[in-house]
């Protein structure tokens, strides 16, 4: 008996001495007790990620992590969505910071943000749709869309073989983000050097409609329509993945 209420004390230091996942610190400075609140203004200041009142100036919340920095952050309603040095996108729960939503990974990133060419991110998180549902992160090698509500995977777009997507050159037009894909032949048409896309993928006649809503949520696209992908958009229709 004796022995056991010892180890509850050495359990519980163990508890509260494993490292965080992804290295974050998460730090709440003032709670906000109305739901109401305006959102707060977001910033990064070198290593962290910094949410602060917009009527005082006071912070609310920062977040960050170990051994990285964050690139840049893209205020939605909501969410804080934030770029990192080592590739890595999050979300935090913009009002109060309670929580980081979600991490994904943008693959073969890492190497191409420490190099000028990077432009330290720009243009890489970009809004896909009205109402802040879908995100593209894009990349020189593809253009990837998730769902902001749960950071599900909905589509890839891998750039043209000899061409590469460049984030810095990009511009909305209505609903469409047309991205520069700039390629080596001199031969390729300046149609193959600009890709436009939405919430469902590339934008083309007679594709087939992406159901992105959360399962079971309010608003969400019929699948049921037939009709050809976009020319390399891989669908994905799964369930929600976890953080």
């Amino acid at each position: 008996m004796v022995l056991g209420l010892l180890a509850v004390p050495l359990i519980t230091a163990a508890h509260l001495s494993r490292p965080a996942p992804y290295g974050d610190h998460l730090a709440v400075h003032a709670r906000v007790a109305d739901p109401g609140a305006a959102e707060p203004r977001l910033r990064t200041t070198g290593r962290a990620v910094e949410a602060y009142d917009p009527g005082t100036g006071r912070t609310r919340w920062a977040y960050t992590r170990e051994g990285h920095r964050p690139l840049s952050v893209l205020p939605v309603r909501g969410h804080a969505v934030t770029l990192w040095s080592d590739g890595l996108v999050t979300d935090t729960a913009r009002h109060d910071g309670r929580a980081v939503r979600w991490h994904r990974a943008a693959p073969e990133a890492a190497d191409w943000l420490r190099t000028a060419r990077a432009r330290e991110g720009a243009g890489v998180l970009q809004r896909l749709a009205p109402g802040a549902r879908m995100l593209a992160v894009v990349t020189p090698y593809r253009i990837t869309a998730y769902r902001l509500a749960d950071g599900d995977l909905r589509w890839v777009l891998p750039a043209r073989r000899g061409c590469a997507f460049e984030p810095a050159r990009s511009v909305r037009h209505g609903r469409a983000l047309l991205v520069a894909q700039p390629c080596r032949s001199p031969a390729a048409s300046w149609t193959a050097e600009v890709v436009a896309v939405d919430e469902l993928g590339r934008i083309v006649p007679r594709r087939a409609p992406l159901a992105n809503e959360r399962p079971g949520g309010a608003g969400g696209r019929s699948s049921a329509a037939a009709g050809p992908e976009g020319e390399g958009t891989v669908r994905n229709n799964t369930a929600p993945s976890g953080g």
